[in-house]
């Protein structure tokens, strides 16, 4: 036998998209047996009001409140807080623990947690026009995500380029070489021109569970990524049949012929952080891009495309990769509102009830 308990107004009752969000952040505290940092906790609003409605309804019948529970939480909380959305589907405490890294891809800082330091990982929304999505979020440190901030690819860039024009060390705490991996991290998630994904240089291999609008970047980063893991030699010469016709493998071949030296040169190392960094910084060097932006020439983005496609058909890749078709790689990111929660107002009918609660007797 259940008991069933349903959170609901009163029938006719209304209320803001905003202040259901509040609503069940509350409720899902409650159902963790946790409660919202102080002073959320006490203060009048649709949180509180979720809150008790949740300690009503589960007492001490609650989850487990796992560390990527809490994260998810208070992710949840400062997004709410400041208006943002968050899709709910897929940014799950999973999803959570799937995106964390133990280095900032920014700074390169190991990262520290709850510490109320610089190095403390943070949840960062990539494109910051976009809410908190799956495929937009990447964890980095506390000191690059505030220096980051709003900016996006074309503000990094600039950056770079004031900075070099200068001669200056930094901007916004961050150094030039920092700023040059922001650029290309928020690359990533703007949809650019294939001449222009094909001159950058991946300077940050892509994190886990990131969205790739640009074909050719998507391309670039299978390859960085199969120096990471034995039996490369062989994948490579399987991945060069795949490319479509003899000046574009021979090309592909007078590139890696030049990225592999400097990823070695770097040393060989079992720390697969330090293995990551060495592929990222080969990209620096200009014979490096000269080659790559002749191959990237020869190649267009839906036979970017096909190639990756036939290379997960055959195992190539070093990681799992999924292809979206692009009405769906920004479903949930609420791009029409800039990343804000819609401003609506909501009739909560009893008929319909949000979420419910089965508990065994």
């Amino acid at each position: 036998m259940t008991t069933e308990f349903t959170h609901d107004l009163p029938l006719g009752s209304t209320l803001t998209a905003h202040e259901h969000i509040g609503f069940e952040l509350g409720w899902d505290y409650a159902h963790h047996g946790l409660t919202p940092p102080a002073p959320y906790d006490q203060e009048p609003s649709s949180l509180r009001h979720g809150l008790l409605a949740g300690q009503a309804a589960f007492g001490t019948r609650t989850l487990l409140a796992t560390r990527h529970v809490r994260k998810w939480l208070q992710l949840r909380l400062h997004a709410w807080l400041r208006g943002r959305s968050v899709e709910l589907v897929q940014v799950t405490p999973n999803h959570l623990q799937q995106i964390e890294v133990s280095h900032c891809p920014i700074t390169r800082v190991a990262l520290s947690t709850a510490t109320l330091e610089s190095s403390d990982a943070s949840v960062d929304r990539v494109r910051n026009d976009a809410g908190y999505a799956a495929g937009n979020l990447a964890v980095m440190s506390t000191k690059a995500n505030h220096a980051k901030a709003a900016h996006g690819f074309r503000d990094a860039l600039r950056f770079v380029r004031d900075m070099e024009a200068a001669n200056s060390a930094g901007e916004g705490g961050l150094t030039v070489a920092q700023w040059a991996r922001v650029a290309v991290l928020c690359s990533f998630v703007e949809p650019l021109s294939h001449e222009e994904a094909s001159a950058l240089p991946m300077l940050v291999l892509p994190p886990n569970r990131l969205r790739l609008f640009n074909p050719i970047q998507a391309l670039q980063a299978f390859v960085g990524r199969q120096l990471l893991t034995e039996g490369w030699s062989q994948r490579i010469a399987r991945f060069e049949v795949l490319l479509p016709g003899k000046p574009a493998r021979r090309a592909f071949q007078m590139f890696f012929h030049a990225l592999l030296p400097r990823v070695l040169e770097a040393g060989r190392t079992d720390e697969p952080q330090r293995a990551r960094w060495a592929v990222e910084d080969a990209w620096r060097n200009p014979l490096v891009m000269k080659r790559w932006t002749a191959f990237a020439r020869l190649v267009t983005p839906a036979q970017c495309e096909a190639v990756l496609a036939r290379a997960a058909a055959r195992h190539l890749g070093t990681q799992r990769f999924t292809q979206i078709a692009t009405a769906q790689a920004t479903e949930g990111w609420n791009l029409e509102s800039r990343g804000y929660v819609p401003h609506a107002v909501l009739m909560r009918r009893a008929s319909t009830p949000p979420r419910q609660a089965s508990l065994p007797l």
